[in-house]
């Protein structure tokens, strides 16, 4: 007599924390990529740096994926800005996670949620996934796994995470991308371009017009992607421009973050421009750019901000003011997520709209954080100026989070809101440098206990590369100071 067997469960089926309306969306996509007529689709994922990389799949291979995942060399999990490995590629160099070791394979788990149509790509769909090791347990250096553990922490207290987005980039014109064999070096050299308009004309009709035509193309491919877009501005720099976004949950504007960048690069090259989200681009007369976030908590149960004083005698509830003690309590700690490059650092400058100072302010663009709203107003919230344009969105979030909350727990007070944003001599300063941010983010406590020690030893050796290549690389400031006098 035949024993019956049980049918053996997927990957999907074992390892995969989708929600019924996640499980949905898959069952449903395999017929809606044929009725699109679809030839692929992209599958990718926000590595350490919020650089998205993925791989190609055939409409059938996706099919499969959705029940089998599909594999990712961990080795990317490795790799500095360039694409040099932080550590020793092939020995006991798991960054103290066994599965590491020997650079495996990993599977991606697509989330059905986040699948789009790209209108710039012909017949082409793009899912985002999580990262998984092969015994399915999720891979403790998938950024994206962080910024929604803690967002499922934060849903155990009751409240969501809200937040709005103000992005600054530049769009240039496409001189000569540099492919000549000698010029792909390791990093290749930078393309040559040259500017679409004049800057210093801030927020002038006659200079918005004149750079409409990329713009155009811009919004539009925004807009159908689904992104909340709500304002496009011209900034001071030449071709420097700031994109704003409606509200969006935590995961939704990472998310979102991790899609517009690659978009705005993607169809910049194809429409024979080049766009960059580099903070201080090493060309004359561009100013830096900066990624305002805007953020407050949402009651799940009611909806209502978390952060308007329920009074409506002040703007911030206590709750608020928690948070922002938490947030600024932890701000040296955090700049590694929140300016995560050595170039972000020469954004901070005195009197220049970027902060320089660990400090508060009701409406006071030169403060780190910014109180917008009156008293009474229901949508009163905090921005975030600190951040660079190509912080890794999932840690960027993450890092306010878990501050603010931190503030919460322990009931901190903040000080007192300055008018003085930069002369305010009892502020302390942000670190000036990556180096100086790794340092505290070594001693602060808070990162390693919310992320996971293994996950903080892991980025700071990612950066320590970045840092090591740069201090070791002579630099042409150094050239001219000291080669013709000495």
């Amino acid at each position: 007599m035949t024993t019956p067997t049980t049918p053996t469960q997927t990957f999907i089926e074992q390892h995969a924390r989708w929600t019924p309306e996640q499980h949905a969306a898959a069952a449903g996509l395999p017929a809606r990529i044929a009725e699109l007529g679809l030839k692929q689709i992209r599958i990718g994922w926000g590595d350490q740096h919020g650089i998205v990389r993925g791989k190609t799949l055939t409409p059938r291979e996706f099919e499969r994926a959705l029940s089998a995942g599909k594999d990712f060399q961990t080795a990317t999990l490795i790799f500095d800005t360039t694409n040099n490995p932080a550590v020793p590629p092939f020995g006991r160099s798991g960054f103290g996670v066994d599965e590491m070791t020997g650079l495996p394979d990993g599977v991606l788990i697509p989330d059905p949620s986040t699948f789009k149509v790209l209108p710039w790509a012909a017949d082409t769909g793009w899912i985002l996934c999580d990262l998984h090791f092969q015994s399915g347990t999720p891979v403790p250096f998938c950024s994206r796994g962080i910024l929604r553990s803690q967002l499922e922490m934060l849903a155990e207290r009751g409240y969501a995470m809200k937040a709005g987005l103000e992005i600054e980039f530049y769009v240039t014109k496409m001189v000569d991308p540099k492919l000549a064999p000698a010029e792909c070096a390791y990093p290749p050299d930078p393309p040559e371009v040259t500017a679409i308009s004049h800057g210093f004309q801030y927020l002038t009709d006659n200079h918005a017009d004149e750079i409409d035509g990329i713009m155009s193309i811009l919004r539009d491919h925004t807009e159908a992607l689904g992104l909340p877009l709500t304002t496009i501005e011209d900034e001071w720099g030449p071709g420097q421009c700031e994109f704003t976004f409606d509200v969006m949950d935590g995961l939704e504007a990472a998310d979102a973050v991790l899609l517009f960048r690659s978009m705005v690069k993607q169809v910049c090259r194809r429409h024979g421009y080049h766009a960059t989200f580099m903070s201080r681009p090493g060309l004359p007369n561009f100013f830096a750019s900066g990624w305002h976030l805007h953020q407050s908590l949402a009651d799940l149960e009611t909806g209502e901000n978390a952060f308007a004083d329920p009074s409506g005698a002040g703007v911030l509830s206590p709750l608020a003011e928690a948070f922002v003690a938490g947030v600024l309590e932890h701000a040296a700690g955090a700049s590694v997520f929140t300016t995560p490059t050595i170039n972000g650092y020469k954004r901070f400058r005195p009197d220049s709209f970027a902060p320089h100072k660990i400090g508060w302010a009701y409406e006071n663009r030169g403060a780190m954080l910014r109180v917008i709203g009156n008293p009474g107003d229901p949508g009163a919230h905090v921005e975030n100026r600190v951040g660079e344009p190509t912080a890794n969105p999932y840690l960027f979030l993450a890092s306010q989070l878990v501050s603010g909350l931190d503030g919460v727990d322990r009931g901190l007070t903040p000080p007192p809101p300055s008018d003085e944003a930069y002369l305010d001599e009892t502020r302390p300063t942000l670190p000036a440098s990556l180096m100086d941010a790794m340092t505290e983010l070594r001693a602060d406590p808070l990162f390693a206990e919310a992320f996971g020690a293994p996950f903080v030893d892991y980025l700071l050796t990612v950066k320590g590369s970045e840092v090591s290549r740069f201090l070791s690389t002579v630099t042409d400031w150094e050239h001219r100071e000291y080669f013709d006098v000495y």
